[in-house]
């Protein structure tokens, strides 16, 4: 055996090794209880949601919601410093999610409400008729609003589901107008406490309280009305001195001290009654602002607003500046559950759900068993073949095959792809490339053979000039699965993955592998006549 052929043989035999020990060792493992070293276990080749069952969860972002809090934030921000700049109007409406409306400007005053109202014309285009204004938000605002706010969506609940503690989740947009999630939960067996976290709003909102608590809403109106720049939310009332809890109501301003956008972190811990609550921290723009806030309401009752419904309302008892706790009748898990949903950030708009699909894992267990039968059955018929109809040359193509397998398996394992359903069928699918492959070189060579020429010219002959024929297949091939990768689901990115990296190996292992065992076949004849001729 020459040089050549030894250290072709044994990078051969160290990828089969590698790949093997990567891919195939802990399946094996696995399956018949064998010991799993811990940076192998890492790199174990995970399942989809499909073959491991799961959740398979649709929403719908309603991004109009966040146009709807635009409008009310930037209206409420010019209600206020119209009061700062002391100019008298009748009223602030909002008369869509999109526009709203400020009448009864005196004409005195006109010049003080142009002054007020710059800010809110950096978004919002201004017209005039007989001291009444309109405000509607410019488009290009609107649509950069929808558009952020489903990103923000996407990216909260990819937070959520990362602390939720989801291996290998897949959180993607989708739909005609770019508004829908999907989400795949594999593994997941807690499908309610899931969807909760994942749809609650999570908006955190400190405000004073004006009025309250108080059992009805009719007590908080003046004129049965709600006063302007301020609104009533539900509560529950305390229950500290042993008596029941019911529902109360407290008139609070719109405009919040600070918001959960303030946040830094939250985390469980308990209140001064020994009882689960949520502590959190604010950041320091929120800090600064919360403590002017608390410091000029010295006295007075802070409500603690939690998806539009108060959690509790202490009295401030001084200056506070980056520390709070909410306190409520929680549970331990839903104190977890808050403080996970406070952490990953609030929704910037509500989700409603399109579809869910809960796949159990013997439905899993089934479709893994079904792809294994698959597979297995394609590369009996598929040696049967190529041993028939190419002979000893086909026992060169079934194991080029077999690396080819086991190298896919590897790789796969460790960039950390997921395997599929659809990623079976881009397994069987490798097996018939790699037989096309070898198909072609083999009709190649017993092209040359026919013409004449040496085993060894006719081998060289065969692998060269199809060679630049198999890379142009490959790379159209590889074209339409990264096209599958863009424009493609969870799913179907699990074909396309497997496709192109079967691509990739079947490249090596039917130009490399195959020519070099051809080749250590040639170096061990010693007698001419043995070289002359090629079972195929």
């Amino acid at each position: 055996m020459n040089k050549n052929i030894r250290w072709k043989l044994t990078f051969i035999l160290a990828v089969l090794v590698l790949f093997s020990a990567v891919g195939v060792y802990p399946i094996l493992a696995s399956q018949y209880g064998l010991p799993i070293p811990g940076w192998l276990a890492e790199k174990q080749l995970k399942l989809g949601l499909d073959l491991k069952g799961g959740v398979h969860l649709v929403l719908r972002v309603e991004s109009e919601d966040a146009l709807r809090l635009e409008t009310e934030t930037e209206m409420e921000r010019l209600r206020e410093a119209l009061k700062t700049a002391a100019v008298n109007v009748m009223r602030l409406t909002q008369t869509s999610s999109t526009q709203f409306t400020v009448q009864g400007v005196p004409p005195e005053q006109d010049a003080l409400f142009r002054t007020a109202a710059t800010e809110a014309d950096t978004n919002f285009n201004r017209t005039a008729t007989n001291g009444n204004y309109s405000f509607t938000m410019k488009p290009n605002i609107a649509v950069a609003l929808r558009t952020e706010a489903v990103t923000q969506a996407r990216q909260t609940i990819e937070r959520r589901v990362n602390e939720l503690g989801v291996a290998e989740p897949s959180i993607a947009q989708q739909g005609a107008n770019g508004d829908e999630i999907l989400v795949q939960l594999p593994g997941v067996t807690d499908v309610d406490r899931a969807k909760g976290i994942i749809q609650s709003t999570g908006l955190l909102e400190l405000k004073i309280v004006e009025n309250g608590p108080a059992a009805t809403r009719e007590e908080l109106m003046v004129g049965g009305q709600v006063p302007e720049g301020m609104e009533i939310l539900p509560g529950v009332s305390d229950t500290s001195l042993g008596g029941p809890a019911t529902t109360v109501y407290y008139l609070l301003r719109k405009v919040a001290a600070v918001s959960g956008r303030d946040l830094r972190t939250a985390r469980p811990s308990l209140d001064e009654r020994n009882l689960p609550a949520v502590s959190f921290t604010l950041n320091t723009d929120g800090a600064r602002r919360f403590g002017n806030v608390t410091e000029t309401n010295i006295g007075r009752y802070l409500a603690i607003v939690l998806d539009g419904r108060v959690q509790s309302a202490p009295r401030i008892e001084g200056r506070i500046t980056t520390d709070g706790r909410i306190s409520g009748a929680f549970t331990q898990q839903e104190v977890q559950n808050l403080s996970l949903v406070l952490r990953s950030g609030a929704l910037p708009a509500r989700l409603t759900y399109l579809e869910e699909r809960t796949i159990g894992p013997s439905l899993g267990a089934d479709s893994i068993r079904s792809g294994v039968l698959a597979s297995v059955v394609g590369l009996v018929l598929v040696v049967l073949f190529m041993v028939a109809y190419y002979k000893l040359s086909g026992v060169n193509a079934v194991i080029a095959l077999i690396f080819n397998l086991i190298i896919l398996l590897g790789l796969m394992a460790y960039i950390g792809a997921v395997m599929t359903l659809p990623g079976i069928a881009g397994f069987v699918l490798t097996m018939g490339i790699g037989v096309d492959s070898n198909v072609l070189i083999f009709e190649r060579i017993k092209e040359e053979l026919a013409a004449g020429r040496p085993v060894r010219t006719a081998i060289n002959a065969g692998f060269s000039r199809v060679f630049l024929t198999l890379l142009d297949t490959h790379i159209s091939a590889l074209i339409a699965a990264l096209f599958l990768i863009q424009f493609g689901t969870g799913p179907i990115r699990g074909f396309a993955y497997t496709l192109i990296i079967g691509l990739a190996s079947n490249l090596f292992t039917s130009t490399f592998v195959s020519k070099t065992l051809f080749e250590l076949a040639l170096g061990r004849r010693h007698q001419p006549q043995q070289a002359a001729t090629l079972s195929i």
